[in-house]
């Protein structure tokens, strides 16, 4: 079984400050609010001047996340769905992925309805007929 390789880097445009931990709630497929409170929880209780010295190392080591050219970095991916199974993971709710889904399909149905009923129309013909002369 293969797994897709994974790589760290650091997510600014959905990040607060540097976007380290919406890097890291990438890596681990953790919801980003999580990995925020826990990241807040071990400066409070543990070793606070330690993590905030990590975060800084981890903003200037780790490279930004590459954008593709014609989307926003925040644009939603349309072809994938991703579903979680538990709280903490990244993704949607089963029941809002299956609306969702339902809702993406319902559209492509009307696409399909509309590109059948030009094929089969007198016009479609009559065009197909003048393009061959």
């Amino acid at each position: 079984m293969s797994r897709l390789k994974r790589e760290l880097y650091r997510d600014p445009s959905r990040g607060k400050v540097a976007g380290v931990c919406a890097g890291l709630s990438d890596y681990f497929n953790m919801e980003l609010w999580l990995v925020r409170i826990l990241f807040i929880t071990a400066v409070l209780l543990s070793g606070g001047p330690l993590f905030i010295v990590v975060y800084v190392a981890c903003w200037f080591i780790l490279d930004k996340r590459e954008t593709t050219p014609n989307r926003s970095p925040d644009a939603k991916d349309e072809d994938k769905v991703s579903v979680k199974f538990k709280v903490w993971q990244k993704g949607e709710p089963p029941r809002q992925a299956l609306y969702d889904l339902k809702d993406r399909l319902s559209r492509l149905d009307g696409r399909i309805q509309n590109m059948e009923r030009y094929v089969t129309s007198p016009e479609f013909t009559v065009s197909r007929e003048i393009d061959k002369l």
